[in-house]
């Protein structure tokens, strides 16, 4: 029996479209991502009919179908659990415990006081150690990390930037002194300190030195841990931090070129160190636009590498871990994030992802549990073992829509590769703020978008619980972990060989100061020798200095995004803009009653450099009509308070992500009581478990305000606040 179709034609989809499209307009249908693609809601073989990469075959070259020609058909992505959890003992619990329920690599979070190179006895990090991360000081610390764990057959991944001289010598100690020799280690080193100056902000020297950093340690494990990742270039911090796709994609291979170049300018062969090189990208909720960008990504750098003539297929192939994001979930509603994070989870394995970090759906409100730890790491079993999603290669190649739109992508990306080029690289576009600036002004956009209920995210703007269930989490007792490490520094330095140490830190210095011999090597023989992270890091500041950003921001983007509709035109969603014109209006009167407009000022306490809601918040604020100071990075609480008070400030509002509320906000309004400026108000944003608000607003705080508070809501009561402390006066 055979059935006849009537053959159909894109016209007469036109003709049947138009009936029940806006005003009969088809290209009403299309969705216009942040990256300025239209996306349209049907695709044919003629979007495709032109594209070379459509006849490619996974572990060919461009590679747009995976490195390997198997793929997962033959060996799935490897499931990683990033964590740390204050203490090395707690963390290497957790691994051993991970590793036994289907985990196949550990990936190492550190506390800030270790990313910024501080050992946790130093003033400026009281509020730091212990927290988003295990704290090292010493090769002492890292022995009790991967206590039990052999080295030889587990890969460790660790995301570590500022200070990886110092915690990748410790790695290789650990491992040494568990019998494992350096030319069997495998995982990677994140080292990748470009974006820190674009975004993390966990660098501690300038670019050019950062780079010679680099550099040293390409060289280094090319000769002497041939199965170890020297760098894995992140785009995922680009992206937390509002990047959009095409962002992320075109800066993190302008990174991996960047890249590329020092090493060649240290005489190192091309095809020697190229193949160990990885990537790291952020895998968000544009579900299309996440499979097309890792697509492009092996497109691209396939074409960038033989720009630099290499020959070898590993040098040619990019291989990546993914990370589900962390700024997509949400403090309200929060078991909506199990959702999110597997529909992340599946465009990474869609992508091609060699390995998967799946995060907790507690995140955004404090440091994950073991039960949600259980879930997120389930998620990547039940995918790899229940969906047969593995069985095939690559299921999206010859789809009209993927293939185009990853044709989209790479020439968007291609396109903000060039204008980097254009400034002379990325070191250029990194030092001159450009690049920074590009993120913040996305982000920036991003949240005006949400705030205005152009993107809807369920349980923020659209289909809001009414009351919310109290979540379990995750406490550190900072104080004690703090205390714990000082006890075990102590105890290190009463047993070495003070003037072995000392000598060894003084090599390190030398070789800055002269541009002479390894700094890797160099520094793995002063932590034999039972040297600190803290110890290093001064050695080298000695000659490098500490880095210090210029706290610039970008304005008017947050105003005109929220006024407008995707494709431009003003919006008309009264409510949300009557808010909005009501504020502006009440911020003007506020100024002409003053006779000066509200000031605020907005700070980042501690080492937390993550600066996107700081950043968001004083655009938005600047937007509004306040007035608008920015804080520079990793202040003390006095340093804080001062600035506050030479500025004439009416509020300080601090951003924080990093658990150091409890800490460093009590402090700053001590502070301020105590320099004679308690009028100045405090208010807080960020990450804060709400069983927190009660100690923080008897401390003083006069507003909170968690993840997914409208910028314009907060602005408004912040306004209030301000009045009713001048009133009080």
């Amino acid at each position: 029996m055979t059935s006849e179709f009537k053959p159909s034609n894109l016209a007469d989809w036109h003709k049947a479209a138009a009936k029940s499209a806006p005003n009969g307009d088809v290209n009403a249908l299309n969705w216009h991502t942040p990256d300025g693609i239209a996306v349209k809601p049907l695709y044919t073989a003629e979007d495709t009919k032109d594209l070379p990469h459509t006849n490619t075959l996974p572990g060919f070259e461009p590679y747009v179908r995976g490195p390997q020609a198997t793929m997962y058909a033959v060996r799935p992505w490897t499931i990683r659990q990033y964590a740390g959890f204050s203490t090395a003992e707690e963390s290497n619990a957790f691994y051993r415990k991970a590793l036994a329920a289907g985990g196949q690599g550990v990936s190492v979070a550190f506390d800030l006081a270790t990313h910024r190179g501080y050992d946790s006895d130093h003033p400026r990090v009281t509020g730091d150690v212990g927290k988003a991360g295990v704290a090292i000081d010493s090769v002492e610390d890292m022995k009790i990390l991967f206590d039990q764990i052999p080295l030889d057959k587990v890969s460790v991944s660790m995301t570590m930037n500022g200070a990886v001289l110092p915690v990748l010598a410790g790695y290789v100690i650990a491992a040494e002194e568990q019998g494992v020799s350096q030319d069997k280690l495998s995982g990677t080193i994140q080292n990748d300190i470009l974006k820190e100056f674009m975004v993390r902000n966990t660098y501690i020297y300038g670019p050019a030195p950062s780079m010679r950093i680099i550099g040293d340690i390409i060289e280094y494990t090319a000769q002497n841990m041939p199965k170890f990742n020297s760098i894995s270039i992140s785009g995922y911090h680009m992206q937390e931090a509002g990047a959009n796709q095409a962002l992320e994609l075109a800066f993190t291979l302008a990174d991996g070129k960047e890249y590329v170049k020092t090493a060649i300018n240290k005489g190192m062969d091309v095809d020697v160190f190229a193949g160990r090189l990885s990537f790291f990208w952020a895998i968000g909720m544009n579900f299309y636009l996440e499979v097309a960008k890792m697509r492009a990504a092996r497109l691209l750098w396939c074409r960038i590498m033989k720009g630099f003539d290499a020959k070898s297929p590993k040098s040619l192939m990019l291989r990546t871990h993914c990370q589900t994001s962390g700024w997509s979930l949400t403090e309200q509603d929060p078991y909506n994030n199990v959702v999110r994070t597997t529909v992340e989870a599946m465009a990474a394995v869609f992508g091609g992802t060699q390995s998967l970090h799946t995060n907790s759906f507690d995140e955004a409100i404090a440091l994950p549990t073991e039960f949600s730890s259980r879930i997120a790491r389930n998620t990547q079993l039940i995918i790899q073992e229940e969906t047969h999603i593995t069985n095939v290669i690559d299921p999206w190649a010859g789809s009209y829509m993927m293939e185009s739109l990853t044709n989209e992508m790479a020439e968007k990306a291609w396109a903000i590769i060039e204008e980097v080029e254009a400034m002379g690289g990325m070191v250029k576009a990194v030092d001159s703020g450009w690049a920074k600036l590009k993120i913040e002004a996305a982000a920036a956009e991003k949240q005006a978008r949400i705030d205005s209920g152009k993107d809807v995210i369920v349980g923020i703007n659209k289909y809001k619980l009414k009351e919310e269930d109290p979540i379990e989490t995750r406490e550190i007792d900072n104080v004690s972990v703090r205390d714990g490490q000082i006890k075990r520094l102590n105890d290190i330095k009463s047993k070495r060989d003070v003037a072995g140490v000392s000598a060894a830190l003084a090599a390190i210095t030398n070789a800055a100061k002269e541009n002479s011999g390894n700094l890797l090597d160099l520094t793995i023989k002063a932590m034999r020798l039972r040297a600190t992270v803290g110890e290093v890091s001064d050695a080298l500041e000695q000659v490098y200095g500490r880095h210090r950003a210029d706290p610039q921001k970008v304005q008017g983007v947050y105003a005109a995004a929220y006024g407008q509709n995707a494709d431009g035109t003003a919006s008309n969603e009264g409510d949300t803009m009557e808010y909005w014109n009501q504020l502006k209006a009440d911020i003007a009167a506020f100024a002409d009653k003053q006779g000066r407009r509200p000031r605020v000022m907005i700070s980042k306490l501690g080492q937390d450099g993550h600066d996107r809601g700081a950043k968001v918040v004083a655009t938005a604020f600047a937007d509004l009509g306040f007035d608008v100071d920015m804080g520079p990075l990793f202040q003390t609480p006095e340093e804080c308070a001062r600035q506050a008070i030479e500025n004439d400030v009416h509020a300080v509002g601090v951003s924080t992500l990093a658990a150091g509320h409890k800490t460093l906000v009590p402090a700053i309004i001590a502070e301020l009581r105590k320099q004679g400026a308690d009028d100045i108000i405090v208010f807080v944003g960020g990450v804060i478990p709400r069983q927190d608000y009660d100690m923080l607003y008897a401390a003083g705080v006069k507003g909170i305000y968690g993840p997914g508070t409208p910028i314009p809501v907060s602005a408004r009561d912040v306004l209030k606040q301000i009045q009713a402390s001048i009133s009080a006066e």
